[in-house]
């Protein structure tokens, strides 16, 4: 099946992203200003504007792969995955990211890095020995999607917002709110705090859920145009769900919190749960990939 040579940017999740951003921008702005009301130190708030924001978008790669047990391997080391990914890069006119591999029997890779050109692309030696090369590829051409859309940066700045948040939130409930400073008059912009926090937090939740949702269906649609097989995609997912079964519940809920940046989710939520999830049901990328093999097939009968 021939394939083009560029896939494009998706404009609908250029939209989004800068929706976000914006409304994530506005938050922060009330966010900020509500630090200054409740009378936390100026430099504490410097650092908290400022500085550790730095460190979660410049170091927030390093903590993942660390979180994940992974480590950077070289083509000597993983000479088809490197090999793998350098024709991917190619077809999509991508700078090679560095490639790592974690440790894990679960099945499942991710993408990070504020940049393509300070991307890392990552695969669980659970996923490899599970999926046969067409398939990994596909899971590849996913992550690499995401590397040149540039939304892994976002959802890291968007995780930073609600962090912080939580923090604040987690903090005043523990000391009791104003009664920690040990003055009466304090309690009031505290508490305004402690509630702006928690909005902080929400909308911070929710507008990473619905983004995190979208640009997983813009990266299954730019992995098939990539690859030119949307159905390899297609059946790595649907092992990817099978096995992830398999794998202890324990080990699923320790990689919880990078459920944002994998390719499935660590664990499925269902009911309630699965209306917070960070992925779209499997069913309805299952029935995305299904139509666009049909487009495909259906430009290369034209």
């Amino acid at each position: 099946m021939p394939r083009p040579t560029s896939f494009g940017k998706d404009t609908g999740l250029q939209v989004r992203m800068a929706v976000t951003m914006f409304l994530l921008g506005l938050v922060y702005v009330v966010f900020i200003v509500a630090l200054l009301a409740a009378n936390v130190n100026g430099i504490t708030v410097a650092i908290i504007a400022g500085g550790l924001a730095a460190v979660q978008l410049f170091a927030s790669d390093k903590l993942a792969l660390a979180a994940m047990g992974a480590r950077v391997v070289s083509p000597q080391e993983a000479p088809q995955l490197h090999a793998m990914i350098e024709r991917l890069c190619v077809q999509a006119d991508l700078p090679k990211p560095r490639v790592a591999i974690a440790n894990t029997r679960m099945p499942n890779a991710f993408a990070l890095g504020r940049s393509p050109k300070s991307a890392t692309v990552c695969a669980t030696t659970g996923i490899m020995e599970l999926l046969s090369p067409a398939e990994l590829e596909g899971v590849m051409a996913h992550e690499l999607t995401h590397v040149a859309n540039r939304d892994v940066m976002i959802m890291t700045l968007a995780g930073f917002f609600a962090t912080i948040a939580a923090y604040i939130v987690q903090f005043g409930f523990l000391f009791g709110g104003g009664r920690s400073y040990g003055n009466d008059d304090d309690s009031p912009s505290f508490m305004v705090l402690l509630l702006v926090s928690l909005v902080v937090y929400v909308v911070s939740f929710l507008l990473m859920q619905a983004l995190s949702r979208y640009r997983e269906f813009a990266a299954d649609r730019g992995a098939a145009i990539i690859t030119g097989r949307p159905s390899a995609l297609a059946s790595a997912l649907q092992k990817i769900a099978t096995g992830m079964h398999k794998i202890p519940e324990k080990d699923l809920r320790a990689a919880g919190e990078l459920n944002a940046f994998f390719i499935f989710p660590a664990g499925v939520g269902k009911g309630i749960a699965g209306l917070f999830a960070t992925h779209p049901p499997i069913e309805k990328r299952l029935a995305a990939l299904a139509r666009l093999e049909s487009q495909l097939q259906g430009q290369v009968a034209a």
